[in-house]
Order: C-alpha cells, then sequence, then structure tokens
C-alpha cells in the first residue's frame, strides 16, 4: 500500500516544511513528483534538492494559487508536461494573526481563496481522473484548529474547518471507489508558517517535525482514515470541544493566542534538506 512507483504525485506549497517533506515521503515510495508553489528560488532549490536525493522524475511549477485562475492554470501545465496525476496534496496555505478588525481586507481574501477555493477548485479538477481509473490518493492539509474555534485567526481556523469537513465528505462519498482520501491535521511543525507569521505559540509544548507529519499522514492512508491528527497532545485538544462548551474552548484559546502570548521570535532557520529516513519512511513516528 506503500508502493507508489509508476504513479505521480502532485504537491502544491511543496519549496518546503510539510509539502517538502511529503513529496520526499512519495519519491522515498517510488512516485515521480510534481511541486507546485510561489515562483521563487525555494522552489528551484527544492526540486533540485529531490532530483539528487531520489531517483525519480520531479518537476516544479511555479505558482500562485491564490489567484482565482491560479488552479485551472497549474491544471494546463501539467496537460502540456503530459502528466497522469494519481496523487494529489493541497499543502499550499499560509495564516495572519491579530484582531480581524485590524487585519489588511485583502489579506484575508487571499487567504480564503487559497484555504478554501484552491483546495475545491484542485480537488474538482484532478479526482475524476482517480475516479475513473478507480486508484488514486488525496490529502487536503487542515489543521488541529480546524476543530475549534480560532481567536485572532478567525479566517485560518474556519478555512481549516471548511477543508476537514469538505473532504471528510468526500471520504464517505467515495470510500469503495478505490480512492483514498484523507484531511491531514498537524499543530505547531517546524516549518516557515510561524516564521512568516512573525510568533510562536507560547504553550511550551514541543514543536512537531514535518517528517512526523508525514509519517502521520502515511499511517492514516494505510488504516483508511478519514482524518489524522499528528500528535497525540494535539488529538487530546482538538478533542476538546466534545466534551466542553465551544464558547469555553473558544475563550481558552483566545487567552492562548492573544497577542501578549504571542511574543517569542520565530525559530531560528530549519535546513531545508532533511534525511530521508525522516521523510515520513520512519513509520512509526507519533
Amino acid at each position: 500500500m506503500d508502493d507508489f512507483r509508476g504513479q505521480t504525485a502532485l504537491v502544491t506549497g511543496a519549496s518546503s516544511g510539510i509539502g517538502l517533506a511529503l513529496a520526499a515521503g512519495f519519491a522515498h515510495r517510488g512516485a515521480d513528483i510534481v511541486i507546485a508553489a510561489l515562483p521563487n528560488e525555494k522552489l528551484a532549490t527544492a526540486a533540485a534538492w529531490l532530483r539528487a536525493r531520489h531517483p525519480v522524475t520531479v518537476h516544479e511549477i511555479g505558482i500562485d494559487l491564490a489567484f482565482e485562475e491560479g488552479p485551472d492554470k497549474l491544471a494546463a501545465r501539467v496537460a502540456e508536461l503530459d502528466l497522469t496525476i494519481d496523487v494529489l496534496v493541497n499543502n499550499a496555505g499560509f495564516g495572519v494573526h491579530g484582531n480581524y478588525h485590524t487585519l489588511d481586507m485583502e489579506q484575508n481574501h487571499r487567504e480564503v481563496m487559497l484555504l478554501c477555493s484552491a483546495v475545491e477548485r484542485m480537488t474538482h479538477l484532478f479526482l475524476p481522473g482517480m475516479l475513473e481509473r478507480g486508484r488514486g490518493t488525496l490529502i487536503n492539509l487542515s489543521s488541529v484548529q480546524g476543530f475549534q474555534a480560532v481567536p485572532h485567526m478567525a479566517v485560518y481556523g474556519a478555512a481549516k474547518a471548511f477543508v476537514l469537513s469538505f473532504t471528510t465528505a468526500l471520504w464517505a462519498e467515495y470510500r469503495a471507489s478505490g480512492v483514498r482520501i484523507l484531511a491531514l491535521c498537524p499543530a505547531q511543525t517546524e516549518t516557515d508558517f510561524f516564521d512568516d507569521l512573525g510568533y510562536q505559540v507560547a504553550t511550551g509544548g514541543r514543536m512537531r517535525t514535518p517528517e512526523e507529519v508525514v509519517a502521520t499522514a502515511f499511517r492514516g492512508l494505510r488504516r483508511g482514515r478519514p482524518h489524522v491528527i499528528d500528535g497525540w497532545q494535539y488529538r487530546l485538544s482538538a478533542n476538546a470541544p466534545r466534551f466542553l462548551p465551544r464558547g469555553l474552548v473558544a475563550r481558552i484559546t483566545e487567552r492562548v493566542l492573544h497577542p501578549s502570548k504571542m511574543t517569542r521570535p520565530a525559530r531560528p532557520p530549519r535546513p531545508l534538506l532533511v534525511d530521508d529516513a525522516e521523510a515520513g519512511a520512519n513509520t512509526s513516528a507519533a
């Protein structure tokens, strides 16, 4: 079930972090890779690294999926390359933090376009082919924050809740189709996300690594789960709204994510080059 030889995986937001680790995980299992991300030096560096480490074909496509036409342009580029996409990973995303009324309206709109509209459109573009062939893999990146309201990151949390609900519905619709569908729900992970945000959440807990998230993803695929949460402590927190009033959970989250609590500087830059054995190959990781 972990053999992807002869298949092609398209991973968005794959120039670093979880996206790159997922691309490496599929390459380690024999898949050819298409990585799509913003057109910059990081994308070229990621593609070169994958080619150097894995005996598979790697294509890179520079694209901004936050624009309405982005997914269709990406699909057109894939068609120009005469590729059949067997695995789709919708990973591209970003978040903004602060009191909602102070945030830039255009940034909020881009967040919704990338985290919701692009995920839905990409799925609609590539899922039908998988269904026709009777096999395929779809992974949509949600978040542990998709299980509850997220004050000070209201748009991000709502968008991840959309991805979780959307993907779980597709899992139920197509569970007998031969296409594996999974909502992957990481929590605090050592990626560029918090660097771009400018903060880290001062919870005191250990941040997960992208390689641990990838191991969790492949475990979820093997078990046929509709969603999987990375890290046992985050599985506990994600289930809090089941046992506590939603308003209480939101108030607790508001205190944790209040700007005054997010004062630690972002971590030092994490090396791009991860070890193959960590890129999801060690599936015993929590």
